[in-house]
């Protein structure tokens, strides 16, 4: 069945920060929404793109030869391989479209990388 996706109504689903949470499935890519603030991890991801899309807020995504700062209505690809650290100085809501089973730490494993993403 074919249904339409609120966003906002997805984003008061939930509170946890840099868990993301799928939405939608598009060949065998997912959608994925997320709440970040703080940093992440430097980490990469070997064999897949990430593109991020900043809902609210500002993302800076820092690389090692400089950073790239997003702010609403923004988006932009990582290119797989190129390592790279999500912050946000605020709360702040992306839109992350990324091939099924990636794990948002890439080649890290930490305390807040996620297992299995939760579907909303």
């Amino acid at each position: 069945m074919i249904q339409k996706v609120n966003v906002a109504e997805k984003l008061a689903l939930f509170h946890e920060l840099w868990t993301p949470k799928v939405v939608a499935e598009v060949n065998d890519t997912q959608v994925k929404l997320a709440k970040v603030q703080g940093e992440l991890v430097w980490h990469s991801h070997a064999d897949e793109d990430e593109l991020f899309l900043v809902l609210s807020g500002r993302l800076t995504l820092e690389l090692r030869n400089g950073s790239v700062t997003l702010h609403p209505g923004e988006m932009v690809v990582i290119p797989r391989g190129v390592e790279h650290l999500p912050v946000a100085l605020e709360e702040t809501h992306v839109l992350l479209i990324e091939r099924s089973g990636i794990r948002h730490t890439g080649d890290v494993v930490e305390a807040r990388t996620v297992a299995g993403y939760e579907w909303i």
